[in-house]
């Protein structure tokens, strides 16, 4: 650690100290700690975002790429103009820019609460959602679609109290091996996600990783997840990710491939059938495949349907709003030589006075509707949890 990381820590300077000062300060910023780590690490952008048509991650500089579900939409790239890095809440390293003087007497909670809850337009809510799975049902059994994933929001009033960091420090403890991120700028809004779907990682040595997430169920405390039995209905649309993913591979041609999977995984109440995908793009003289890739696979199967294009265009047309950045992607792109996108998904978006979660399931032939809407309630119900605790 250097001499000016050293004083700082000495400061006891917290992580909402920056977040509050840098919020007021009219910035944008994203806070996130990766899967399996107590790294947290604070990127703040105070220039705002650039927009593009597709993120490029080869030589890209360092920052955070955010993406909508509508892949047709612009995306956002926030430069990394200044990292910090924590351990839990406690700052361990500093950019090279001076650490501002932090005046704790503006951190008041009606100020940073007034940064923090950025207005979001009004949303019209799913008519009869049940309407919707049975027209999803239907769509499958007439082979327009092998699957297709509606989804739904649900809002709740934020308690007294509570602010996005609470929220944020909560969904680290309950999903130790999610992506979990908090996000604020004039250009998105306010939004928090611990997504469990690694969409596309390169790491430092060029090793391409993606996943194929499907199928859930809610954990038992005394069924071990190895244990876990799971129907032909959630391996099939496991599968039916897994395909998705094969197939892309395919259409660039890359046939060396590790494979490992599927396998159950937990999201914090909830378990998952996963599948890891690897590529050494050395191996395959392919420096761009994460670009390629990113492209090709967003958005998946697992959060759209199979094939994409008429399921994408029956949720556009009957799904009944607008998902924002439910079910894009986000995450930080090369921060140490690594970049590592993830699946927006399990996540919230802040409003003034309330929050609004969103979820979504999969939809196939063999679906029973009553089971669907069930399933969707209990991915709100998992999040809704953790803001009125």
């Amino acid at each position: 650690m250097n001499s000016k990381a050293a004083s700082v820590v000495d400061r006891k300077i917290k992580a909402r100290d920056l977040i509050n000062h840098y919020l007021l300060s009219g910035g944008s910023m994203m806070y996130w700690r990766k899967p399996g780590s107590d790294e947290r690490l604070l990127l703040v952008c105070n220039s705002g975002a650039t927009t593009h048509e597709d993120i490029t991650l080869e030589n890209a500089e360092p920052g955070f790429a955010i993406a909508p579900f509508d892949p047709s939409q612009k995306k956002y790239f926030f430069k990394a103009e200044q990292l910090f890095r924590f351990k839990g809440e406690t700052l361990t390293e500093t950019p090279d820019a001076d650490i501002p003087e932090l005046d704790r007497s503006k951190n008041t909670n009606d100020q940073i609460h007034s940064k923090f809850f950025v207005a979001a337009g009004e949303q019209k809510s799913v008519g009869n959602f049940s309407d919707l799975i049975n027209g999803c049902i239907q769509q499958a059994q007439l082979q327009q679609v092998e699957k297709i994933v509606p989804s739904k929001f649900h809002e709740t009033e934020l308690p007294e109290g509570v602010d996005p960091l609470a929220i944020f420090n909560r969904l680290c403890e309950k999903h130790p091996m999610a992506f979990v991120s908090l996000v604020s700028s004039p250009d998105t809004g306010t939004w928090l996600g611990a997504s469990p779907e690694l969409l596309v990682s390169v790491d430092a040595h060029d090793q391409f990783k993606t996943v194929a997430l499907a199928g859930t169920q809610k954990m038992q405390a005394d069924v071990p997840p190895k244990s876990v039995s799971w129907t032909q209905k959630e391996i099939e649309e496991q599968a039916l990710v897994s395909r998705y993913i094969i197939n892309c591979f395919k259409k660039i041609r890359v046939r060396e491939y590790t494979e490992h999977g599927p396998h159950t995984v937990v999201a914090g109440s909830l378990l998952h059938l996963q599948t890891e995908y690897k590529v050494d793009m050395r191996e395959v003289n392919f420096p761009q495949m994460g670009s390629v890739m990113l492209k090709l696979l967003h958005p998946t199967s697992a959060v759209c349907g199979m094939p994409f294009q008429p399921a994408f265009d029956f949720l556009k047309k009957n799904e009944g709003y607008d998902r924002e950045l439910y079910s894009g992607y986000w995450g930080p792109v090369n921060i140490d030589g690594e970049s590592n996108l993830f699946v927006n998904l399990r996540c919230m978006q802040v409003l003034e006075k309330k929050v609004r979660i969103y979820a979504g399931a999969g939809i196939t032939a063999d679906s029973v509707a009553e089971q669907e809407a069930a399933e969707i309630e209990m991915k709100i119900k998992s999040l809704a949890q953790l803001i009125n605790l």
